[in-house]
């Protein structure tokens, strides 16, 4: 017996074609939900993305004043992000 058979017209059944409304509240609220989701996940990736950058400007700071001033290095990091703009601790 061969693995493939040929059908014909006539062996074929008669498909019935169902077709369902979709209603305009249930596409709006698809759409609304979308959206949110959406606006939820790119803050969050705006959110984390400034954190990452401002630790990584921290600890390179932190190195820099570990270099120039061992003995005072919190001081100077405190001065330098001070005078950056940020908020002192």
């Amino acid at each position: 017996m061969p693995a493939v058979r040929i059908v014909t017209h006539e062996e074929v059944p008669p498909a019935s074609i169902t077709t369902v409304k979709t209603s305009a509240t249930s596409v709006w609220t698809y759409l609304g939900v979308t959206l949110v989701l959406l606006a939820v996940i790119g803050t969050w990736l705006v959110w984390f993305s400034a954190f990452i950058q401002k630790s990584l400007q921290e600890d390179d700071i932190r190195a820099a004043c570990r270099r120039a001033m061992p003995d005072t290095a919190e001081r100077c990091f405190d001065t330098v992000v001070i005078q950056r703009g940020g908020v002192r601790r």
